[in-house]
Parts: C-alpha cells; structure tokens; sequence
C-alpha cells in the first residue's frame, strides 16, 4: 500500500528485542525512519538497521511490546529520522528523539535536519582557540577547557560527576567577549532522581533558559539512548552554525550509550570483540566525537564534555580506552580524593588538555598561568612519588 509516496505494509516475520524483521517489501534504504503500528493503532517511530533486496531490520526506539506478527503495520517513510530545530528549544526539555517533555508542546521549526548530521570537511575547520571557564580551578589551571574542544570527564560509580556537571552548566561561560553562549545537554539511561536533579538546578540557579536538555531515562527502550546524543548534537550544529552561538554540549553517560550499542549488535548477531562490543565501537564514537569544532565559515563553535563512568575503575576498559584516542584529553575523577572529601576529586597527573599549551597564558589567560600549571604538575608528581616511597620503607 502506497500513501504520499510512503509504502504501508501489514505483518512482520519476526520480532526479537526492539528489532523487527521484515521481508517482501520494496527496496528501502539504510537509516530510513519507520513508523510501526500496533493493533491498537499506537504508533512508534523505527529507523531500518539493516537492509537488502526485498527485505529489513527496523529497530524500534519505544521497544516491541505488544506488536503482533500478523496484525503490526509499518509505513516507511522514505527519509532518515530527522529532527525539527529552532532557537526557541532553548529553556526546553525533551526526550531523546527531541519530543517535548515539559507540556509546552511542539514550538515553531526553523528547520529539519538528519540526526546522523553531516560529515565536516577537515579543510573547513579552524584550530581550537580561547578557553571556556568552568569556574573549578582544577579545570581552568590545570587542564584548561578550549572553545570548540573535545573533553572528556573520566569517573566511576559514586563519584560526584553528576554534580560536577550541573556545575559547569551553572558556571561555563566566555570571558572578555560578547558572545552568544549556550549549553546542550544530553542524558541517557539515567535514573528519575537524577534527572530531577539536574532540571532542578538548572532552574533554580536560573540557568535553564540557556539550556537544551535532552533525557533518555533508565526505564526508556534502551534502543533510545542511541538516538539521544545524535538528537542534541543536531540541535547544537544548527545553533552554532546557523544562530553563531558558542554551544557546550555536555552528555552523559556515555557508558550507558555503548551498552546499548553492545545490546543492539547482539540481537543481530555480530561477531563481538573486546569484552562484547561490536568492533566498530570506535567508529561509531567518533561520528560523535567529532561533530564536535569550529568551522571557518561560521562564528559559532561546538565544545564538548562527555562523561562516562569506568566499569571497576578501569581506565583500559574500552570505552575510556577508544574515547581517550578520539578526544583531546581526558578530566580523570579519583576514588581516593572523593573518600577524603576531595571536591571535584580531579586527579592532577592522569589528566591533562592537550589543547591547553596553545591557548593559555599571555593575551590570552594570564600571564603566569603556564609556569603556575607547571609547578603545580611538579608539586604533585613529587608528593606522589614521596607517598610512594613511604609506602615502601615506611613512614
């Protein structure tokens, strides 16, 4: 069945998770968004996983429960998921394929634009330049935080990371410039408590007018949680590119996205590698990653601070491992520091801004910031290696 040049088809031949295997339908493309329809005539929206001659796999963000073989219909759509933006989804809450959450409705669109975005052409980019200020001292001195940057916060369960980063969207802004200067914010697989917690804050602290949130909670299909960083940093393209504005994205928690990565390529049965991820979970954090930047055509940049919590405190567990060769940097929260209410526990020599040497010091920060960030290193490799001894020899 044909409707506005969309094709409607009724029965599936198999459901296994949130995918939907379907066969004897016309050629359809790879990301193409679809609509299923339950018996009851609920609708949830799907996007093709897999295609080939006649056939599909269509993973369904709101999950399968309930869907019939015989009696589900899909209607695919014949575009990609996309995603209406405008200026005015800020001060706004919404779930992780950007639908409304506050009770205010949809707003007026500027423009849809495909979630997976598009590449950006290296020669089109500038070189990071001139520092965000967080306002945390362990941040600003030590590992400086550049404008159109990617780095990430390294943490571990029970650490204040959540805190840490209702901080920073309290706190970031652009000094000495008068400049348009915004936060998107992506959460995904988080608790209602949680949740709560930042919308909170950010209201109460009166920051929320200039913030994006967008949340994916834990008892959302976790097939969303894929969708939700894509969803934030589209809207945070067109804010940067279109609107020029300066845009912090800040998501969290990447580990709960690349368990969901881990959960879909399961149910299609590929061959997995290290500790079960698929192997090309490098890849598919770098289409994140680096949609992160400044580009030379536009005076806005896109700055970004993913979080992600360490399984057991491993820093080599893949998911650390693989974003520490994509970003510039890691902020690497300490156990140790937290138990001896230490905050923020950053931990001073695992973590380091590799952008930081180029944008700090005379015109640009102080002065006498590099040779304080450096005796600052010096002091705390040496207590190190001093608190190493002891442990050896004695006290």
């Amino acid at each position: 069945m044909s409707v506005r040049g969309e094709k409607e088809y009724r029965g599936l031949n198999e459901i296994v998770g949130p995918l939907v295997f379907i066969k004897n339908i016309h050629d359809v493309g790879y990301n193409e968004l679809v609509e299923v329809i339950d018996e009851e005539g609920h609708r949830r929206l799907g996007i093709t996983l897999e295609v080939e001659k006649g056939a599909a796999v269509v993973q369904v963000f709101e999950g399968t429960a309930n869907l019939g073989l015989k009696s589900s219909r899909l209607i695919f759509k014949e575009r990609p998921l996309d995603l209406g933006v405008s200026e005015e989804m800020l001060g706004r809450i919404f779930d992780g394929l950007g639908r409304p959450q506050d009770g205010f409705g949809l707003g007026k669109e500027e423009e849809r634009r495909d979630v997976s975005g598009l590449a950006i052409n290296p020669t089109a980019r500038t070189y990071p330049e001139k520092f965000i200020q967080t306002g945390i001292s362990a941040i600003d001195v030590m590992n400086t935080l550049v404008r159109g940057q990617k780095l990430p916060i390294f943490s571990g369960a029970g650490l204040p990371h959540d805190r840490l980063a209702a901080q920073i969207v309290r706190q970031a802004k652009i000094v000495d410039e008068d400049s348009n200067f915004c936060v998107v914010f992506a959460a995904m697989g988080i608790k209602y408590d949680t949740a709560r917690f930042f919308i909170d804050n950010f209201r109460q602290s009166g920051v929320l007018e200039r913030v994006a949130i967008f949340l994916s909670l834990a008892d959302a299909p976790s097939i969303e949680r894929l969708a939700t960083p894509r969803s934030a940093l589209t809207l945070a393209e067109f804010l940067a590119f279109r609107k020029n504005y300066h845009v912090l994205v800040i998501m969290t928690d990447m580990s709960n996205y690349c368990e969901a990565l881990r959960e879909v390529s399961t149910l299609r049965g590929e061959v997995p590698a290290r500790k079960g991820y698929p192997g090309y979970l490098y890849s598919d954090l770098a289409s994140l990653y680096e949609r992160a930047g400044l580009v030379a055509s536009a005076t806005g940049s896109i700055t970004q601070l993913p979080i992600l919590t360490m399984p057991n405190d491993d820093i080599t567990h893949p998911v650390p491992d693989l974003t520490g060769y994509i970003t510039e940097g890691q902020i690497v929260l300490e156990r140790e520091l937290a138990q001896k209410g230490v905050y923020p526990p950053i931990a001073g020599l695992p973590s380091l801004s590799r952008l930081m040497k180029d944008n700090v010091g005379e015109g640009k920060t102080r002065s006498d910031h590099p040779h304080l960030a450096s005796q600052l290193f010096a002091a705390y490799s040496q207590t190190k290696d001093v608190r190493a001894l002891a442990s050896v020899i004695g006290e």
